[in-house]
């Protein structure tokens, strides 16, 4: 086994805001120095189970954007374990541009190997899944984003009796791999709410067939769409950080958090909730985000 339990429980911290409801974050982002958050736990099962197979030549191949957490977390996972892997990164316009972005770089100092794809291809992942299982057949091919039915069971562990007292549990929804196990493994009482960072029409159904539980519901918190970052989200970030001393990142923790208070400011929620929120860590996305600030000579993120 590469991925471990951890040997003490993450720790859950107050928010302190002063309102007729109680907030706290779950420090998720703590649980590794390079695999951290969700993708710790989305690749748990599917790493662990594909190394019980000794398979005779081990390869981890996986889907990405640019600054995919994802990315870096599988390169990690391969550097750790001495696995070769491999990333289809979205977009061949970087193939000559991967030493400038920082998550390219750090995947490629893991020892893995980057192939870039024009967004037309990456569309039909399906069809480069198939291909890329014929030519290695003993790979594992993990997902974009790590979201499958492995995923979901690694994400039960984010849940334990520290989260049972809560009525709302929060999470910020990519692929929607992580309100999947959230949804699927919670409390019969507990409410589950996601925070889109991108505006998929199709998530819905895609996380019930993993959950087959409709106790969640989705809100919008793209704040003008995937990867956008607004004035707006830098200065909230930063004064999240200066005010509870925890880091955001802008493109999932930053927004999702940023949403709940506002949903906070509207009543949104009963009169004496008890609301959890996921830190589903990320926190390498900063240094990405801080250059393509620098570039638009706009205040970055601390």
């Amino acid at each position: 086994m590469l991925l471990k339990l951890p040997t003490k429980p993450v720790s859950i911290k107050e928010i302190p805001i002063h309102k007729n409801v109680k907030l706290f974050i779950k420090r998720e982002d703590q649980i590794h120095p390079l695999i951290s958050g969700n993708k710790y736990w989305k690749l748990f099962h599917n790493v662990n189970h594909y190394l019980v197979r000794n398979p005779d030549n081990p390869y981890i191949i996986t889907f990405g954007g640019a600054f995919s957490n994802h990315i870096a977390a599988v390169s990690a996972v391969g550097s750790m374990a001495g696995i070769p892997t491999l990333g289809i990164i979205r977009g061949e316009e970087l193939q000559h541009k991967w030493r400038d972005n920082p998550t390219l770089l750090f995947a490629k100092r893991n020892g893995m190997n980057l192939k870039f794809v024009t967004r037309e291809e990456y569309r039909h992942k399906e069809k480069l899944t198939e291909f890329l299982q014929q030519e290695f057949p003993e790979a594992l091919i993990v997902p974009e984003g790590g979201t499958n039915k492995e995923a979901v069971e690694g994400v039960k562990m984010m849940l334990n009796e520290q989260t049972k007292d809560f009525d709302y549990l929060c999470t910020a929804v990519g692929t929607g791999g992580t309100i999947a196990g959230i949804s699927k493994f919670c409390e019969e009482n507990q409410k589950v709410i996601g925070f889109k960072a991108v505006d998929d029409a199709s998530l819905e159904n895609k996380i019930f067939e993993l959950t087959l539980r409709q106790n969640f519901n989705l809100i919008n918190s793209c704040f003008g769409g995937y990867g956008k970052i607004s004035d707006g989200n830098v200065r909230f970030i930063n004064d999240f950080k200066e005010r509870y001393g925890i880091p955001l990142e802008p493109i999932y923790t930053g927004k999702m958090m940023e949403k709940i208070f506002e949903l906070i400011e509207e009543e949104y929620f009963p009169e004496n909730s008890k609301i959890l929120c996921f830190h589903t860590g990320g926190l390498q996305g900063i240094e990405g985000a801080n250059l393509l600030l620098e570039k638009q000579n706009r205040n970055l993120i601390i």
